[in-house]
């Protein structure tokens, strides 16, 4: 066993959950362990008890009680990935050279995993994305859940880092397209609301959710962080609905969803931030615009600009529409051509 230890969490392994961090750090330690360590207080962040999902930021600090050495042999080899899977999570590749792969993330498929989903995420199934590397690509950023769009991995681990700094440094550029109840007006602005995490209901904190806080009171909320997002209406439909463009400038948990759902105007499909009054008549709110359009949320990652971390050259990337919104652009007669792609271009 090993002794008590504190660690530091580096720089370039921020914003990511406790348990997965860990687990990095200790191979032989199992999700069930670090469960039970979280449950007894054992373990701890910034010397206060925390759960298995906490996200852990650069620079705190994390005690761990002692380790075994080793774990005991698996009583049988980790399952392979299902080959339509493995064909499924290939066919989402936009693009790649040796240093870099894109994807476009279907929506439905977690990022990373947690307890009890097994390897269907991003994240368990790389394995598949080898291209005749020996080791697997890693992901560089996330994406919720049910956000569909460009999702970027790290072939080597030096690419990892450079691209995880040039994330943190807001060296790069991402662009959202989102579908939302009514009209924001505006049809251009900027949204400054804070953001503090919410607990939810369940046992394991589960339905947490971020909540918005006044500019102003941020510094006197705990745990309260600022939060900057841009938006550009591209399209209205009457009063019922519009096509948004989003830019996170900071990068916080929901920080799209529960912005525009504090403007009123929620994100269609959105049943976490979209008010317990689902329907949307008209003017804003309500998540669900009913007819053929569908419930599944409205939000892609639509296109992202960096500086490639190895070649210095510019990257520019588009990821197509998923099909649920992709029908709704075809019923609402919204054209993507008729747009620019980066309509705060002429602002910045």
């Amino acid at each position: 066993m090993t002794g008590v230890q504190t660690l530091t969490v580096g720089a370039d392994e921020g914003d990511q959950r406790l348990d997965r961090w860990l687990r990095r750090r200790f191979p032989q330690v199992s999700q069930g362990m670090i469960e039970k360590m979280c449950r007894k207080g054992a373990l701890r962040l910034d010397g206060a008890r925390v759960k298995a999902a906490t996200r852990i930021e650069a620079g705190q600090t994390v005690r761990i009680p002692p380790l075994p050495e080793s774990a005991a042999p698996p009583p049988q080899a980790p399952s392979a990935i299902p080959p339509a899977d493995a064909d499924m999570i290939r066919a989402a590749v936009l693009w790649k050279d040796d240093h870099i792969i894109a994807l476009n993330k279907p929506p439905g498929l977690p990022s990373q995993g947690g307890s009890g989903q097994g390897n269907r995420h991003v994240d368990g199934l790389t394995e598949a994305l080898k291209f005749g590397y020996k080791d697997r690509p890693v992901l560089v950023h996330r994406l919720d859940k049910d956000t569909s769009g460009l999702l970027l991995l790290a072939r080597t681990p030096r690419v990892a880092r450079r691209l995880s700094e040039a994330f943190r440094a807001r060296e790069t550029r991402k662009i959202y397209w989102a579908v939302v109840a009514g009209v924001p007006s505006p049809a251009m602005g900027t949204i400054r609301y804070g953001l503090v995490k919410a607990p939810g209901r369940g046992a394991g904190g589960e339905g947490e959710r971020m909540r918005c806080i006044h500019p102003g009171q941020v510094e006197t909320t705990p745990g309260a962080k600022r939060a900057t997002t841009d938006y550009a209406v591209l399209a209205p439909l009457a009063k019922r609905a519009a096509w948004v463009a989003l830019v996170p400038i900071t990068g916080r948990t929901h920080q799209l969803r529960a912005h525009m759902a504090e403007l009123g105007h929620p994100i269609v499909g959105d049943g976490k931030y979209g008010g317990s009054g689902q329907d949307n008549p008209g003017d804003g709110w309500g998540a669900q615009l009913g007819g053929e359009i569908s419930r599944k949320l409205h939000l892609h990652a639509r296109a992202l600009r960096l500086t490639h971390p190895v070649t210095g050259a510019p990257l520019a990337l588009t990821a197509p529409l998923p099909e649920h919104m992709a029908r709704t652009w075809r019923a609402f007669d919204w054209r993507e051509a008729d747009v620019p792609e980066d309509p705060f271009e002429e602002t910045r």
